[in-house]
């Protein structure tokens, strides 16, 4: 029986102690500030896919992942016996003009090429009540996209990994095979010991507000992020911030983007805010998780840099790093590999 230490109790470090729990290995997490305590303790949770065109291994490798997500949060969720606010209800985006219009077509074109008979991304109609303002009339409606409440996801796995016989303390001795997945903190960390930097935290702000839309799609407008999550409440976000002073406070630029959502989804307009949010997201140099053999530590691994994507990730991210620790099966794609951030 394999034995795993994993520092990090984000996704990242969670899901992959799900995974190796259930592959038989004994498993101990790691974390002084326990499960979700950096940014996987968000708010917003947005499970969405890049744009269906100039198809790449990141593409790809996203695309299985959200294929894999439902049967992963499910069976987290029977496992926990909990429930981390997961749902495929699609996304719906506004066509400012013909140019747009245009451009959503090929791109519908190019999704069933794709994705397949996996999801759908089409032009309808705006007609319902929550929904973008459209020039148009028209929106773009993908069924790929799916929603999950990061702090409560976080919870579920945390209770998976202590019902499967695994173990999360503040502090302990590494055993066994040490993977390090220690989001911004760790980027910023190892960037210090090497020739230039591998990565570093962008700090987010998002918003949960009181409105229920629960069984309705998540909405991208303005370039912001709003979903509505099963438990009466809607989440905005986020900022990307390279600069600033408390990387926990919230300010003016999150009342900004709390304005600019309320004048983008009219339904918005008085929903009272409920709570504000900021943290710092690990983004690696490449843009891409970054996935391996650690840089530094010898016979360690990494799994870091999840960014905006972190969750939507993370179900493939499990696969490919236990396929790695536990049985030396190398799937991890050129680009997510720490050389291509170095």
């Amino acid at each position: 029986m394999a034995e795993i230490t994993i520092y990090g109790a984000g996704i990242f470090g969670l899901s992959t102690a799900f995974t190796c729990l259930r592959r038989g290995a004994r498993v101990t997490v790691i974390d002084p500030f326990g499960p979700g305590a950096g940014a996987s303790g968000g708010v917003v949770g947005a499970l969405a896919p890049h744009v269906p065109e100039n198809w790449n291994d990141k593409k790809a490798f996203q695309l299985d992942s959200l294929l894999m997500a439902e049967r992963f949060w499910a069976d987290v969720a029977e496992c926990a016996g909990q429930d981390p606010g997961y749902a495929r209800t699609g996304r719906l985006q506004p066509i400012a003009d013909d140019r747009a219009l245009a451009l959503a077509k090929d791109r519908g074109v190019t999704a069933r090429d794709l994705w397949g008979d996996h999801a759908t991304w089409q032009v309808v109609e705006a007609t319902a009540d929550f929904a973008p303002l459209t020039r148009t009339g028209l929106l773009i409606h993908d069924t790929l996209s799916a929603r999950l409440h990061p702090r409560r996801a976080c919870d579920a796995l945390a209770a998976t990994v202590t019902a499967l016989g695994g173990t999360i303390a503040p502090e302990g001795t590494p055993r066994g095979i040490v993977l390090y997945a220690t989001g911004a903190a760790g980027l910023l960390e190892m960037s210090e010991h090497l020739p230039r930097a591998i990565g570093t935290g962008v700090k987010g702000q998002a918003a949960l507000l009181d409105f229920a839309a629960p069984d309705q799609p998540q909405l991208f407008a303005d370039t912001l992020h709003i979903i509505p999550h099963g438990d009466g409440t809607t989440a905005i976000g986020s900022t990307s911030e390279r600069d600033y002073d408390d990387p926990a406070a919230t300010d003016a630029q999150l009342d900004g983007i709390i304005a600019r959502a309320r004048v983008a989804v009219p339904a918005l307009a008085d929903a009272p805010v409920l709570q504000r949010w900021a943290g710092l997201r690990p983004r690696a140099r490449s843009r891409a998780p970054i996935l391996g053999r650690h840089p530094l530590q010898n016979d360690a691994f990494i799994a870091n840099g999840g960014f905006k994507i972190g969750f939507g990730m993370a179900p493939k991210v499990a696969a490919v790093m236990a396929d790695l620790m536990l049985d030396g099966k190398d799937r991890i794609p050129k680009d997510f590999r720490p050389e291509a951030s170095l």
